[in-house]
């Protein structure tokens, strides 16, 4: 019969009880503090790291125009793929997201494959 204090069933040790001797392992009591602070300290770690207060996105400077303020600005007669070199800095992806919303809003119209700014955009900007 093995050892009283000794679990060799392979079930979980209750309570954070000290095994007995020739366990192998032994497990000592912990406090609440040490299990609150363990537990805080997982939490943290968890997930995505925040981010800095004074970061800004794709290293935009703080008054320069967005992605679609140029693209209003850009559509005077250019096609898309002008408009993909025009902003170099910008992923062709977020350009064609950016004129696609402007075309559903109505703020730009597609006419022979170019795009032109409605007067509707030119008031409201």
């Amino acid at each position: 019969m093995p050892d009283a204090g000794c679990n060799t069933s392979g079930s979980v040790i209750r309570y954070f009880e000290v095994a007995g001797p020739g366990c192998g392992t032994t497990r000592r009591p912990t406090s609440a503090a040490a299990a609150k602070a363990k537990a805080s300290t997982a939490a943290q770690d968890r997930g995505r790291p925040p981010k800095a207060a004074t970061s800004k996105s794709a290293g935009r400077e703080p008054n320069a125009p967005s992605l679609g303020e140029r693209v209003l600005a850009l559509a005077t007669g250019k096609t898309r793929q002008e408009l993909y070199l025009a902003c170099p800095n910008d992923r062709p992806n977020h350009i064609g997201i950016a004129v696609q919303r402007h075309l559903r809003a109505g703020w730009i119209q597609e006419r022979d494959g170019k795009l032109y700014t409605t007067s509707s955009a030119l008031t409201v900007s």
